[in-house]
């Protein structure tokens, strides 16, 4: 081995290694002792928010609102049906309404209490005990009213869109036996006859779009 050889491996073993081993130590412990942070996928806008740093009440809206919103967005914005929402989408008022909730009114509001909250110097958690001038709530209060409000305007929306799908439903049922379930009378007419030419032209039928829809127009 010559002397740049050991020299090199001396670097490497007393050198290099202590020192990666110091920077990995320290990246592990930073990250173990780093207070745990809450993501709202739905609504980005919020940020990276310290868990601490929100009651538990205040999370559990906040998530509500999350999940929800998500599932209003699609069912609102995707108005194609090709599962995404893009330029190829009709925008609509309630869509509009969705996103202005998720992406400004709700961050706004956790940003106004998060602003109440820090100006507390002691322990005493200010925001969460102190009522607000000219009114009965606290900062908190203030706050949960804020969630509890869009939370309610969701279910609504979510109680709307399920009564409107569940009646599209009913609709093609209805339609369904209507065509389907007919009296003997008029299901004769279908039984086949061995006296008829196959040359027979069939008439055109009903379509659930009341359009009429001819035996050539029908694709197998």
């Amino acid at each position: 081995m010559t002397q740049m050889t050991a020299m090199f491996v001396m670097f490497v073993l007393y050198g290099l290694l202590p020192a990666a081993g110091l920077y990995l130590g320290y990246r592990g412990i930073k990250k173990v002792t780093a207070p745990k942070m809450l993501e709202y996928k739905a609504m980005p806008q919020l940020g990276y928010i310290p868990e601490k740093s929100l009651p538990v009440d205040v999370k559990t809206a906040l998530d509500q609102i999350n999940t929800k919103g998500e599932k209003l967005r699609v069912m609102y914005g995707d108005t194609n049906n090709d599962g995404k929402i893009d330029d190829k989408d009709t925008v609509n008022e309630i869509y509009i309404m969705i996103q202005n909730l998720m992406d400004r009114h709700v961050p706004q509001a956790v940003a106004d209490y998060r602003r109440l909250h820090d100006l507390d110097v002691t322990d005493s958690a200010l925001a969460d005990t102190t009522k607000i001038k000219h009114s009965n709530v606290t900062g908190k209060e203030a706050l949960l009213d804020v969630l509890k409000t869009i939370n309610t305007q969701f279910d609504d929306l979510l109680n709307a869109s399920y009564h409107q799908d569940g009646q599209k439903l009913l609709a093609t049922n209805r339609y369904l036996q209507k065509r389907f379930d007919s009296p003997a009378s008029n299901t004769d007419i279908l039984k086949p006859d061995s006296n008829v030419s196959s040359d027979v032209n069939i008439q055109a039928i009903e379509s659930p779009t009341g359009e009429d829809v001819s035996a050539k127009d029908i694709k197998l």
